[in-house]
């Protein structure tokens, strides 16, 4: 099930932390509900996909200690756990108000996944179009969740933000590991042409952040509400972040995003600094 990686759903909070709502009784109900049904659904989701990748992940150097692959969990034993997993995250939504707009986001979530359990994981370029989704729908399930209207510029950042960390770990992957040996996809990539996306898409997550902290409309960071000088002093590790992680995938050394939050300790103190930023900025 993963439960390392049930990091990623802390994207859920993202949205209503921004908004300044987090701290309202409902909105932090509905966000916490949320994050439990993520935790569930992906969990589920992860167990399929182990199933699906039980040989391959045999031969990845990290990958073969998973609880399938080193065959400390019995196959059937894990279908069973999926589908109960992935009916617990569709019964969580009903205990929220007007959940129309979750149930959506979960469904999506799913098939996304499922699509690319099953076939996408092998297409070049919509892999990394499908993965990146993933997170792009967790951080719009905080929104829809407690029914909040977000910035253009926190979807554009969160889009190409998840391109990023997404296509740095295919980079990270091709050096290290090479083409073809553990993901087959990885074989359609060459070094040039991950390290092109990799600067388009961090190009877009500075600039985007830029301009959302910058924005002073209602739904920017600097709104007429906030404090804006810490805000807009949060773009200094947002920066820093990025190019930390250009040189990792570049290296080799890239991580997926939960492992660099849980092991690299630059990436945890720049997270650290530009969360306080925030919360200072907005509450």
């Amino acid at each position: 099930m993963r439960p390392r990686q049930w990091v990623k759903n802390g994207l859920i909070g993202v949205a209503p932390a921004a908004a300044g709502t987090l701290n309202h009784a409902d909105v932090l109900r509905h966000t916490g509900a949320a994050f439990l049904a993520f935790c569930a659904l992906s969990s589920g989701i992860y167990l399929v996909n182990d199933l699906r990748d039980l040989e391959a992940d045999r031969q990845h150097p990290t990958k073969r200690h998973r609880a399938l692959a080193a065959g400390q969990l019995a196959a059937p034993l894990a279908v069973v756990s999926a589908v109960v997993l992935i009916a617990v995250a569709f019964a969580i939504p009903f205990a929220l108000w007007h959940p129309q707009g979750l149930f959506l986001v979960l469904g999506l979530y799913l098939a996304n996944s499922l699509a690319y359990s099953f076939y996408v994981k092998n297409v070049v370029i919509i892999e990394l179009v499908s993965v990146a989704s993933g997170f792009f729908l967790r951080a719009y399930a905080g929104a829809t969740a407690s029914h909040l209207f977000v910035s253009t510029w926190f979807l554009v950042v969160i889009s190409f933000g998840a391109l990023f960390l997404v296509v740095g770990k295919r980079s990270s992957e091709l050096e290290r590991v090479g083409a073809g040996i553990t993901r087959r996809v990885l074989a359609e990539y060459s070094r040039d042409f991950l390290h092109s996306v990799l600067t388009m898409s961090a190009a877009v997550v500075v600039t985007g952040y830029c301009l959302w902290a910058f924005d002073t409309s209602a739904t920017g960071l600097s709104s007429a509400h906030h404090y804006t000088v810490p805000i807009r002093l949060s773009v200094v590790p947002v920066v820093v972040a990025v190019l930390f992680i250009m040189r990792s995938a570049e290296a080799g050394d890239g991580a997926a995003p939960d492992e660099m939050l849980y092991h690299n300790r630059e990436i945890q103190a720049l997270v650290v600094i530009w969360a306080a930023l925030l919360l200072v900025g907005i509450y």
